[in-house]
């Protein structure tokens, strides 16, 4: 296991409890792709609050149980070993993220994009974070306005120009404030 500095990773899990006895490790998935994670051969593990880098583990394997993700990491495998790694978040390097759809975008790269209005060009803010709520998810703008990141709302998104232009509708300003 070493240490590697690299910026851009994306969180793909977050370890919890040991499963059986030999080191395995259960985790909540952080992707909307499950099957992402059979291909998964090397990860990164950063403590939650910890330094800027992570350790390399090399992934033996990934499974699910019962619905819950399972990985089985090389050189981990005792249940104590497996119990030093709760909590940690499993990364990936960006460049490594999977090909999405066409009209999907990572919710992380929309995060500090401009919100403008798209009838007049007057900036509304920018995207600071990311609700689940709402069905289709919320955009968080400034941190103190939720817009539903919805086709008939957000109709032009370009993360690569960090600009996303909406029609918001009448009065959603003044209802929907966290």
């Amino acid at each position: 296991m070493s240490s590697e500095a690299e910026t851009g990773w994306v969180a793909v899990a977050q370890l919890g409890k040991t499963r059986g006895n030999t080191g395995e490790v259960t985790a909540v998935i952080l992707s909307s792709k499950p099957e992402r994670y059979q291909s998964l051969k090397e990860v990164f593990l950063f403590a939650p609050g910890g330094p800027a880098g992570g350790e390399k583990y090399q992934v033996d394997s990934t499974w699910f149980h019962v619905g819950t993700l399972v990985f089985k990491f090389h050189g981990v495998d005792t249940i104590s070993a497996a119990e030093a790694l709760y909590g940690r978040e499993v990364r990936i390097p960006a460049s490594q993220r999977t090909a999405l759809d066409e009209g999907e975008y990572f919710q992380s790269d929309l995060i500090g994009c401009e919100v403008v209005d798209r009838r007049t060009g007057e900036s509304i803010g920018h995207v600071t974070a990311w609700d689940e709520g709402g069905g289709s998810g919320l955009l968080v703008v400034d941190d103190n306005l939720l817009i539903p990141f919805a086709r008939s709302i957000c109709l032009e998104i370009d993360p690569a120009a960090r600009r996303i232009a909406v029609e918001l509708p009448e009065g959603l300003k003044d209802l929907n404030r966290p």
